[in-house]
């Protein structure tokens, strides 16, 4: 009877060494790794379970033992809020700040780019300050605004396909400043412009209500708000402009604009000459045609839109830019008035 006695404390005492071994080296497998001050980085894909994620810390470096960081993560209840992302983490983090970094989505912080366009510019215009910038290739970019190949945009669905366009996409790419993640692909950036372009036009009050009651598509809308665009500098003169070429077309007048002829020249020239008008014959060319180009001449700002939905209601059918400086323009109901705008225009040059 003693023997047994001897061997069950003896197994006893045992089992509290060997279980204060196991603890022991449990502890010592929680602690934080040898402290470094070069960063590790690595990623969290969506959808990735805290059992991946342990192992991946444990292959990075950043801790010992994966198993005891999940068990650690039932004990406290966490691992259900981890985000995704890439990160980057110092060996020597305890279990509390990894867990941290990985609730707050700490992410590293993308590299970006930054690039501004300017109201009324011309796709050409764009490509030439992207490429100039290092952002695009100058061909795969205008090639892709005029196909508009794989680009999967909602308001593209409004965007008619013409064998007339210059560029499918010109004017619907919306004069902002963008910051898109640095190797954004010319995809990339003509995406995020045309989703631009969508919401601004959404936040337009009645936006549909207003184009249905002009007797527009949205085509037509942009073409006239960016011919708008590209006629006027003072702003209180947008929806007066808009108003005229509305009652030119419904005259049957030819438009006469002189913007859509030099949106055909390779170089825009300082003052077009008669000759200069007649010189590329294109439905763009508003001296030759009558009615609105195929489609917009360049990116309208958001007020230009605007004036060519509520256009100011007027009897002009005429107007001509001051020579004074201003920008501003004289308007005229007749032909006759105009031309005593324009002698007019001319006394005032500086």
């Amino acid at each position: 009877m003693k023997k047994v006695w001897k061997w069950l404390i003896s197994l006893l005492l045992l089992m509290v060494i060997g279980t204060g071994g196991l603890a022991a080296y449990g502890y010592m497998e929680m602690q934080p790794m040898k402290r470094s001050e070069q960063p590790v980085k690595f990623t969290i894909e969506p959808g990735t379970g805290t059992t991946t994620i342990a192992n991946i810390l444990e292959d990075q470096g950043l801790i010992k033992n994966s198993f005891l960081f999940k068990s650690y993560l039932k004990l406290k209840s966490e691992g259900s809020r981890f985000q995704a992302g890439v990160y980057e983490m110092q060996p020597g983090a305890t279990y509390d700040e990894i867990i941290q970094k990985l609730n707050s989505g700490d992410v590293v912080k993308a590299e970006m780019i930054r690039f501004t366009i300017p109201e009324g510019y011309t796709v050409k215009q764009m490509a030439d300050k992207l490429a100039e910038a290092g952002y695009v290739n100058k061909d795969i970019f205008l090639n892709l605004v005029k196909e508009s190949k794989g680009i999967e945009e909602a308001i593209l669905a409004y965007v008619p396909e013409s064998s007339e366009f210059n560029y499918r996409l010109e004017g619907y790419l919306f004069p902002e400043t963008y910051e898109l993640e640095k190797g954004s692909s010319e995809a990339d950036i003509v995406s995020r412009m045309l989703q631009e372009t969508d919401k601004r036009i959404k936040n337009i009050p009645d936006f549909d209500q207003k184009l249905k009651a002009r007797g527009l598509d949205f085509n037509q809308l942009m073409t006239v708000a960016s011919l708008v665009e590209r006629e006027v500098v003072a702003d209180s003169e947008r929806s007066l402009v808009a108003g005229v070429i509305y009652n030119r077309i419904a005259k049957d007048m030819k438009l006469e604009i002189d913007a859509t002829v030099q949106y055909l020249l390779e170089k825009p020239k300082e003052r077009l000459l008669y000759k200069d008008l007649q010189s590329v014959d294109s439905p763009y060319n508003t001296y030759m045609y009558k009615g609105l180009p195929p489609g917009p001449i360049a990116a309208p700002s958001l007020k230009s839109i605007e004036a060519a939905l509520e256009p100011e209601a007027s009897d002009y059918l005429f107007y001509v830019t001051k020579k004074d400086g201003t920008g501003e323009h004289l308007f005229a109901k007749t032909y006759a008035e105009h031309l005593q705008n324009i002698k007019k225009s001319k006394a005032t040059a500086k």
